[in-house]
């Protein structure tokens, strides 16, 4: 033995000095801001997940929902906003949609509005074969609602115009026993719908089906409506936008049917769908 130092024994004198150096430093700086933060040791790794974070670029973490074919992703909520709470008790007028949802396309004042509560047809269209509201659910009546530009209506229903040029919207909406009573229904209303997604050429019908959620149990499909003139392979065409559509809603135990007649676009719709789902 030549009584030298150890191999690699200068370097960890050297560190042993480091890390006191680092302790004191961090000991000084909870003085000042009242934390006390221990550096990581030497030659530590970062947290798995800020390292895969770091590896995608910085972004957050999530999920990807996979998609159906022929239905959009669901649509969230706006960023910042209070997720809804599902509805509860019995539908009121107060739960049906309002006149001022279309006012960025008709102004204020040009829309009015007839009620009434029973049974009858719920904008299922013939494609399916028409029905009403007790024949496809075995339920109880619903609200009905008619949004109209004029004040002639149909002498059998009130809620639908004397002239179809004049309707705007027409919407039912009823409770069910439970938010699960409810789900079957809104889910039965959608299929009565789905087989007009499909039809002959130069037949009108609907497009893919778009989910809004804004909260677990409260949720909204619809499709836009097609013209036969733009169905020329028995399906939607791609890229063209919709002449309004029907929406099926829900929320906690209530659940409707929104029938949008006027020729809106897909930015529109979004916002009158929401608009009621938020009302429901």
């Amino acid at each position: 033995m030549n009584g030298g130092p150890a191999t690699g024994g200068g370097h960890a004198v050297i560190r042993t000095r480091s890390a006191v150096a680092a302790l004191v430093a961090a000991a000084a700086l909870g003085l000042v801001t009242g934390r006390f933060v221990l550096p990581p040791p030497p030659g530590a790794d970062v947290h798995p997940a800020a390292r895969s974070g770091a590896a995608a670029g910085g972004a957050s973490q999530g999920t990807s929902a996979l998609r159906t074919p022929g239905v959009s992703a669901p649509t969230p909520a706006p960023s910042g906003s209070a997720s809804p709470a599902g509805a509860t008790g019995p539908v009121t007028h107060a739960n049906l949609l309002e006149p001022a949802a279309f006012g960025p396309e008709f102004g204020i004042g040009r829309i009015h509005v007839t009620d009434r509560y029973g049974d009858g047809s719920y904008a299922n269209a013939a494609c399916t074969g028409e029905k009403t509201l007790t024949e496809t659910l075995g339920g109880p009546g619903a609200h009905f609602r008619g949004l109209m530009t004029g004040t002639r209506t149909n002498p059998s229903d009130p809620t639908l115009a004397a002239e179809s040029a004049d309707q705007v919207a027409r919407e039912v909406a009823a409770e069910a026993r439970s938010p699960s009573l409810a789900q079957n229904f809104a889910e039965r209303l959608l299929l009565e719908q789905v087989p007009c997604q499909e039809e002959a050429p130069g037949h009108w019908v609907y497009g893919k089906t778009t989910t809004l959620r804004l909260a677990p149990d409260v949720t909204a499909s619809w499709m836009g409506s097609y013209p036969g003139s733009l169905n020329t392979t028995g399906t939607a065409p791609e890229g063209k936008e919709p002449c309004g559509g029907i929406a099926v809603l829900r929320s906690g135990n209530h659940y409707g049917v929104l029938e949008v007649a006027a020729c809106l676009g897909t930015a529109a719709m979004n916002r009158v769908v929401r608009t009621a789902l938020s009302q429901l």
